[in-house]
């Protein structure tokens, strides 16, 4: 069974094939994926690395955490599952009143 690891403190010149060359020394890598912005498309910093597994995902764990990759310390750890999100973002609340709102009436 596959095992997917968190990866954080990545340099934001680090690429997904430089992820994953780095990780398959501590054994199969099934997939690495870096986190980007959806507007900018830039690196949030932060990546995925699946291994196919147990052994090899805590050997990397071992192997990386603490450990500079591209000139930034990496943290690596488990990644936990997705927690669920709400739904639609709530509106701002406010507003009405017509229009006398937030103006004082001397009347």
């Amino acid at each position: 069974m596959a095992k997917k690891l968190y990866v954080g403190g990545l340099s934001y010149d680090t690429t997904e094939e430089g992820l994953n060359a780095a990780f398959a020394k501590s054994g199969t890598v099934e997939s690495a994926k870096i986190i980007t912005d959806k507007f900018s498309g830039r690196s949030k910093g932060f990546g995925f690395v699946e291994f196919s597994t147990d052994e090899e995902a805590q050997a990397a764990i071992q192997a990386w955490d603490g450990q500079e990759l591209d000139g930034r310390k990496l943290r690596v750890n488990e990644a936990r599952p997705m927690e669920e999100r709400s739904g639609g973002g709530g509106g701002g609340g406010g507003g009405g009143g017509g229009r006398f709102n937030n103006r004082r009436s001397s009347w």
